[in-house]
């Protein structure tokens, strides 16, 4: 059976660690600790998958591509006081706000630096819509309006009650393919209202556009480390907000400074993306823009929506290197 797109996800969280490990005990640096845990077994086993279906050669490669620069990048990594584990991470952390797949951990010091893994995308956090998510608070820690519940309850509702009359009649679940008008009557009126509270949460509170990139983002610095199968390359992007990434270590120091990167103050521009019917864009200062595409996440009706985000543009100032493979 072939891979499903989590299953390469979690393969490559495991190449990433395994390609660190491996190239730190080349360096004679020790000890390293693989800690493990339910969510490595997962990700080893997904490796193993992707080795029996010969696509693991890939896999390493990528990862080692970003081992290469982000060892260049964290003398802690090679210089640091004390063992060092490598954890890979579940996925209830990114619920959590944590979104680091792989996270190297010195405990004598308190240091760690974490990897978010992706195969050939860049999204960031996934979230969810629904009658009952007040996302203003969840978000931002702003509750939402009642003129915002008052536009999406009835409509999540309907999706919930077409749900539940297909169980109380023991008919197979309804799909949402089987609703021919679902983006005009579902996806633009949720849009619109998620736009229009945005709006109306942004003149209450002058801190949402920054909230909004700290949300998005997870609440730790991490180096984003994304594959690009068709050019062979991996892309290392440091997401240094807080300032806690590239730090010297005994002397050491990086040869290339990570600058901190600032966040928004401002939208400049929220609203429908032009020609589409379930995507909008919002544009902040400092060069942040990001895109929010709203979807069913299961072919059967349920009675929420879900964002796929992708973050577009970022501040000049941000760190990227693009690593070729070594083929």
């Amino acid at each position: 059976m072939a891979l499903t797109n989590t299953e390469y996800g979690k393969a490559y969280e495991y190449a990433c660690l395994m390609s660190i490990n491996r190239y730190l005990t080349e360096k004679g640096v020790g000890p390293v600790v693989i800690s493990e845990s339910d969510a490595l077994d997962t990700a080893r086993n997904a490796f193993e998958k992707a080795k029996s279906e010969g696509l693991s050669e890939k896999l390493v490669l990528a990862a080692d591509a970003a081992s290469r620069v982000i060892l260049r990048l964290e003398p802690q990594l090679e210089y640091g006081n004390g063992p060092l584990t490598l954890v890979i991470q579940t996925d209830a952390q990114g619920i959590a706000g944590d979104v680091r797949d792989v996270v190297c951990i010195r405990g004598a010091n308190g240091w760690e630096i974490g990897l978010s893994c992706k195969h050939n995308h860049q999204a960031v956090k996934h979230s969810r819509l629904s009658a009952t998510i007040d996302f203003g608070k969840e978000w931002f820690g702003v509750p939402c309006s009642d003129t915002y519940f008052n536009t999406v309850v009835p409509l999540f509702n309907e999706l919930r009650d077409m749900r539940a009359a297909a169980v109380a009649n023991g008919d197979p679940l309804p799909l949402w393919n089987d609703i021919p008008d679902k983006v005009e009557r579902y996806y633009i009126p949720v849009l619109k209202a998620f736009l229009a509270e945005m709006k109306r949460l942004s003149e209450r509170d002058a801190s949402i556009p920054k909230k909004l990139i700290e949300y998005m983002l997870g609440r730790y610095d991490f180096y984003k480390v994304i594959t690009d199968d068709t050019h062979k390359t991996t892309r290392v992007e440091a997401i240094n907000i807080a300032g806690t990434l590239n730090k010297p270590a005994n002397g050491h120091k990086s040869i290339v400074d990570v600058s901190r990167l600032k966040l928004p103050t401002c939208f400049y521009h929220m609203d429908m993306v032009p020609g589409s019917d379930n995507k909008v864009t919002i544009v902040c200062d400092e060069g942040w823009t990001l895109t929010m595409r709203i979807h069913n996440a299961s072919s059967k009706i349920e009675p929420s929506l879900k964002f796929d985000v992708q973050l577009i543009s970022v501040p000049n100032s941000i760190h990227i290197q693009v690593e070729p493979w070594e083929c």
